[in-house]
This record gives C-alpha cells, structure tokens and sequence, in this order.
C-alpha cells in the first residue's frame, strides 16, 4: 500500500513541477528596471538618438532610460540636462 501511495505522491509531484516549468517558459518577460536614477550629468556618455520613459511602480522609479556604450542609464526627469537631451531626441 505505501509503494502505491509514493507512486501516485511522485506522479503528482511530477505533474506539479512540468506545469510550473511551463508556465515560467510561458510568462512575459519583463524588462528590468531603474530602481534608482542619476541627477548628475552624463550626456557624454549618451549614444544613439532615442530614449525611452519609466512610469513608477514598485520596485521601479520614475526615469528616464538612455543608451550608453555600458548599458542602460537611469536618469532622473527632473534634471534640467535629462530635459534639455530628451527635447533633441526620439521618445520609443
């Protein structure tokens, strides 16, 4: 009798874990996010000619999001520079 019940606990088991695999593979992904933004100018570092907006939400903050040759830059919408490069460029 126990054999027939760890059979079926592994079976279930095993079920369990095929769903759960496959609705992860399934899941939109998200991007990551700025959970913190940069005031300080960095509009040397800046490439390309496009940027995107960040609402808030937890855990991400408000930003604005620039390419640089490093990756991503988190800037602060506030800062008077991020303003003045953003009126210059494409919003995607």
């Amino acid at each position: 009798m126990s054999v027939k019940i760890h059979t079926i606990a592994l079976l279930l088991l095993s079920l369990y874990l095929c769903w759960q695999l496959s609705a992860a593979r399934h899941a939109p992904r998200r991007r990551p996010c700025c959970v913190q933004v940069t005031s300080r100018n960095m509009s040397a570092d800046v490439v390309g000619q496009t940027y995107r907006e960040q609402p808030a939400g937890s855990p991400c903050v408000k930003a604005i999001i620039f390419h640089t040759n490093d990756g991503p830059l988190c800037a602060d919408p506030k800062a008077q520079w991020v303003k003045d490069l953003a009126a210059n460029m494409t919003k995607v």
